[in-house]
């Protein structure tokens, strides 16, 4: 895959989902989403949980932004949901705060008509990216957050 118009590393589930990244620099992130029908909820929106995971991302693309060679785990995440949302949206993520290993984000999800539809905060802390795909760097596969 051509990670240079991409987020810059392997992240499948992202890529399932189709998420296009616009923006990461200077602690911003933008990212767009086209959703398809089964990212729906029963009444025909785009369902919360893939509403939280653009959002989720878009958090943690914003962190990454400042520090591109270090990857981030989400420690905690407040999504508010304001009405639905209709594809396709924009997410767009800011590092409000940093520390030397936490990161402290916002991100507001909108419509085409540029509406908000969600908002979320969240922590992330700030982790080494491990080489994938060997057991002997990583026996266990673990990703610490202590």
């Amino acid at each position: 895959m051509d990670k240079s118009n991409s987020f810059g590393i392997d992240i499948p589930f992202v890529q399932l989902l189709g998420f296009e990244l616009a923006r990461f620099e200077g602690g911003e992130s933008e990212i767009r989403f086209s959703p398809k029908p089964e990212h729906h909820n029963s009444f025909a929106v785009i369902h919360g949980g893939a509403c939280m995971t653009v959002l989720d991302v878009g958090m943690a693309t914003a962190a990454r932004s400042v520090q591109k060679d270090m990857g981030v785990v989400t420690i905690e995440m407040k999504t508010t949901f304001m009405q639905a949302a209709k594809g396709p949206v924009t997410c767009k993520g800011r590092l409000m705060h940093r520390t030397a290993t936490m990161a402290f984000t916002e991100a507001t999800l909108y419509d085409g008509e540029g509406k908000a539809c969600a908002h979320a905060t969240g922590t992330f802390k700030y982790v080494k990216r491990l080489p994938t795909g060997t057991r002997s760097a990583n026996p266990l596969n673990v990703i610490s957050t202590d």
